[in-house]
């Protein structure tokens, strides 16, 4: 990632997109009638939307319309952090709701180390090492949710 403009767009359409697909997964859910597991996709959907603000304003952008949908670096041709539908079913339990987005955001935490790690700009390296700090985060606050067993759905 060479500029740190063509990086923040990358950050902005990775949790733009993070925040679309827990929100259809939270829609599915709710259509089915599974209100734990709407709960758990709401919440990650609404961290997802506060990484969003956060990149769009460091990056100056007003809208999404202003980034191109297409041209994105991404691993394996997706945005990192948009969960996978596989796996998906009305009968989701919470646990399942939680590893589901633990995959999520270790992808994200993979994606933003690895742009740290191979970004000949400076700027990119530091800002690739805070975003990847906010992910480690979110990866450990779901990891000790997951050790809590039934705990977190009191």
């Amino acid at each position: 990632m060479g500029t740190i403009r063509r990086f923040l767009a990358h950050a902005v359409r990775l949790e733009a997109e993070a925040a679309r697909r827990f929100d259809e997964l939270a829609d599915d859910m709710a259509t089915h009638g599974n209100q734990e597991v709407e709960k758990i996709f709401r919440e990650f959907a609404d961290f997802s939307r506060l990484h969003l603000k956060h990149a769009m304003d460091r990056a100056g952008f007003l809208h999404l319309s202003e980034l191109p949908r297409d041209g994105y670096d991404w691993p394996d041709g997706e945005s990192p952090e948009a969960a996978p539908w596989w796996g998906v079913d009305a009968m989701m339990d919470g646990r399942s709701a939680l590893e589901l987005a633990l995959g999520s955001e270790r992808r994200g935490l993979a994606y933003y180390q690895s742009v740290a790690d191979s970004s000949p700009d400076p700027r990119v390296v530091a800002m690739a090492r805070e975003f990847a700090l906010e992910e480690q985060e979110h990866v450990r606050l779901l990891e000790e949710m997951l050790a809590a067993g039934d705990a977190w759905s009191e």
